[in-house]
């Protein structure tokens, strides 16, 4: 699965700092986990199951920055299935 330009558009935000988030886009429930800085870094993209937890995918996301604090790469991985 490929991240498209809708849900970039809801990762490109910044939420509250080292927090769990959870929205419901489309037909897909997201969770992801966000860092210091309130950005998303850890995504779990699929349908949520009777204990709350969501069956998919899971993304993990690679932020560099330069000595600056300019970022430098911001690239999505996808790591394998979210159980």
């Amino acid at each position: 699965m490929e991240l498209g330009e809708p849900i970039m558009k809801i990762l490109r935000k910044d939420y509250e700092p080292l927090a769990m988030v959870e929205q419901a886009f489309k037909r897909y429930d997201l969770a992801f986990k966000t860092d210091e800085a309130g950005k998303p870094i850890l995504l779990f993209i699929g349908k949520k199951d009777a204990n709350g937890n969501i069956r998919g995918d899971r993304f993990a996301r690679r932020l560099k920055y330069d000595q600056n604090g300019q970022v430098i790469k911001d690239h999505w991985e996808r790591k394998g299935q979210a159980t």
